[in-house]
């Protein structure tokens, strides 16, 4: 039985996003031109986010998978963003974990929070990435719904990240020991990063037409 080409797709951009995101060498001239095509293309789709240079070093190495499609573009940019929004998650947790007592009541129940927030932000996230899922190939009321779906999660996912990061900012001066705040301080630069991923991969889906 021949292969889907929808399954095809999905394999392939699992092994880019499980590897090192580099894109394969291409040996044809015509590949070669298609790759560079689709660079301008990801490049001027990224002129449209809040983060352009972000958005471009981050998402040019799938430019063999997203092939000038928008579709593709949001889904390759979802599916980064909830890696990054699950990384960033994984060390808040880790962080409220290794603080203790020290830490101080202000500085523990930020972390507390943005702990609990990011992994609702993870779970958005996630979800926004498997409603954009092979959208590439639908059309008609599902696309709709999918794009809508997608819309509305990565925007709760974005929501939670900039929550987390007012509760980090209300803390004006260390408190705690020095060790607890440089370790609130990097948390706090993580999840301001995936917050930034978030912004992009929304704009992006935007662009789908909603």
């Amino acid at each position: 039985m021949a292969s889907h080409p929808s399954l095809l797709f999905h394999a392939f951009l699992f092994l880019l996003l499980a590897g090192d995101g580099e894109a394969a060498t291409l040996s044809s001239p015509t590949a070669a031109a298609g790759v560079l095509n689709t660079t301008e293309f990801i490049r001027q789709s990224c002129d449209g986010t809040l983060y352009p240079s972000l958005c471009f070093t981050s998402l040019v190495g799938y430019a063999s998978v997203v092939q000038q499609s928008d579709a593709r573009l949001s889904q390759v940019a979802s599916d980064f963003t909830s890696a990054r929004v699950r990384s960033a998650s994984r060390s808040l947790s880790g962080a409220l974990a290794s603080t203790g007592p020290v830490a101080g009541p202000r500085l523990r129940a930020a972390l507390r929070d943005c702990s609990d927030l990011m992994s609702d932000a993870a779970e958005w996230a996630g979800q926004a990435a498997e409603a954009l899922r092979g959208v590439e190939n639908l059309v008609g009321p599902e696309v709709t719904w999918r794009v809508s779906n997608a819309l509305t999660w990565m925007s709760s996912a974005l929501t939670d990240e900039d929550t987390c990061t007012d509760e980090l900012e209300k803390l004006a001066a260390p408190t705690g020991s020095a060790d607890c705040w440089s370790k609130a301080s990097e948390v706090y630069r993580r999840v301001r990063k995936a917050e930034k991923h978030t912004s992009i991969a929304l704009a992006l889906i935007h662009k789908l037409g909603f």
